[in-house]
């Protein structure tokens, strides 16, 4: 199998280069061989390495930029990958594709599950919602892996940023009112393979059966705050973490309250997830 990954520098796309070399031979680019705001070239890079299957973590993912340049973000997290899909059709191909919890409002009383209501705050997050629509529309065998608060050892992350600034100040500030699941970028890289593993014998079958949105997250929930207590904890740190509210901290773009998504079906159907905290020890090692 030939498998185009696109995003190989990024948090998910460094560790599926890992994950995916057991499956077949992996075209790994980055932005500077496919950018994803410039859709000719996307378009040609897929008809150029002619892949079996497209695994796509490449996103705008800056969540507050996006909100000032909504044009962009919906060109990289929506239009890029309808390219791709419709390249996937021509080719009878299919594609792995990541999501975000933000496709959500955040105002559930519980876990989300893949049929709740989507309804995205943010640029962002409409962002995302249109690229998972239009691939779904394209009529490929295709996974939208829907995953939340990614970190991991490599790239810029919400986990990095506290293991720096623990180190240099007494005392940090984190929102408390936001819960959700922290999901290490391995996780998520680890889950596809064993997915994608499944489908090795009929493929064709595999896919018809299984195709559609997943969520990908780590299981349990916590907060921004208890989050960075648990970094702070298992790094060793001395500093001091204090609760604040999200009104205290604003922001150019609204997150949701309640982040947390129900891995249930995946778990059901495919293969096992670890809880956050197991995740998080494994990953600071």
């Amino acid at each position: 199998m030939k498998i185009l990954l696109t995003g190989a520098t990024g948090q998910v796309g460094y560790e599926l280069q890992r994950s995916l070399q057991a499956l077949g031979q992996v075209v790994a680019v980055d932005r500077a061989c496919m950018d994803l705001s410039r859709l000719d070239q996307v378009r040609d890079v897929v008809r150029a390495v002619r892949p079996d299957l497209i695994v796509n973590p490449a996103a705008y993912t800056a969540v507050d930029q996006a909100e000032s340049e909504p044009a962009l973000a919906h060109r990289i997290n929506a239009e890029a990958p309808a390219v791709m899909a419709a390249e996937a059709r021509l080719l009878g191909a299919a594609m792995v594709h990541y999501s975000t919890d933000y496709v959500f409002d955040g105002t559930k009383l519980g876990a989300y599950v893949e049929t709740d209501r989507t309804n995205p705050i943010n640029v962002y997050g409409q962002s995302k919602l249109a690229g998972e629509q239009a691939i779904a529309d394209a009529g490929i065998a295709h996974l939208i892996l829907r995953t939340s608060w990614v970190y991991g050892m490599h790239g810029k992350n919400f986990l990095k940023t506290m293991l720096r600034l623990g180190a240099e100040r007494d005392q940090l500030r984190v929102v408390a009112d936001q819960i959700g699941a922290p999901t290490w970028s391995r996780t998520i890289a680890d889950t596809t393979a064993v997915l994608l593993a499944q489908a090795r014998g009929d493929s064709a079958a595999w896919w018809a059966q299984h195709s559609g949105i997943y969520h990908l997250s780590a299981q349990g929930q916590t907060s921004w705050h208890g989050f960075t207590e648990a970094i702070v904890a298992r790094a060793g740190l001395t500093c001091e973490v204090l609760p604040i509210g999200s009104a205290d901290y604003p922001t150019p773009a609204k997150r949701p309250a309640n982040s947390v998504m129900s891995s249930d079906k995946l778990i059901a159907r495919l293969c096992a997830i670890p809880d956050w905290e197991l995740a998080l020890s494994l990953c600071l090692g």
